[in-house]
């Protein structure tokens, strides 16, 4: 029996039963299914074979990722998945730390490897503020912004390839508010530069 196609709507609801329904908002399986999501997408443009939690070798340590591609036994793409669902104040200047410092311990190890993230932000959670300029959201999306134009030949150590936030409304229920559209973006993006650098594919 053919297995049944995932949509990000399906992801995004089962984000919700688990972090909000069932108050599990720090749970380690609350991404899975958009991890499968994303597998899924991968294989659809010619990258079939990614593996949901795999533990890639780096420069400093060893470290997990929600989803990675591999390519004659060397992982040749890396995506990983966070969500800021509450406390955002407290939670968004430390992300972009957080991501430069796995980002640089993985390319330590493999320069060439293609990375992206993905961000789910709550922002019925967010406010405005004159002294960000925005929200919290505009000033996340704004520093990713600056790090994702990672591109061969020029391999900055600590910036990434592509990223997609995928805003929800989450006080009145599995509300996506981002089109499915955006994130074919980033996945035709590190598509385009996972062949790019592996003519052999």
């Amino acid at each position: 029996m053919p297995t049944k196609r995932l949509t990000l709507g399906n992801t995004i609801t089962s984000l919700y039963q688990i972090a909000v329904v069932e108050g599990k908002a720090t749970s380690t399986v609350r991404l899975r299914a958009l991890a499968n999501y994303y597998v899924q997408e991968l294989a659809a443009r010619g990258l079939a074979g990614a593996k949901t939690e795999r533990t890639l070798p780096g420069g400093g340590r060893p470290k997990q990722w929600d989803v990675a591609w591999k390519l004659h036994e060397k992982y040749r793409l890396a995506i990983s998945l966070k969500s800021i669902l509450r406390n955002l104040a407290g939670t968004v200047p430390n992300r972009t730390d957080d991501l430069m410092g796995e980002v640089v311990n993985l390319q330590m190890y493999s320069p060439e490897i293609v990375i992206a993230y993905m961000m789910v932000f709550d922002v019925s959670e967010d406010s405005y503020s004159e002294s960000r300029g925005g929200t919290w959201c505009d000033l996340f999306r704004s520093r990713l912004t600056q790090l994702s134009t990672r591109r061969a030949p020029s391999w900055s150590v600590g910036m990434i390839e592509s990223f997609v936030i995928l805003e929800v409304d989450f006080s009145k229920g599995p509300v996506l508010l981002t089109a499915e559209s955006q994130v074919h973006e980033m996945f035709d993006r590190v598509t385009e530069e996972t062949k790019r650098r592996n003519p052999s594919i």
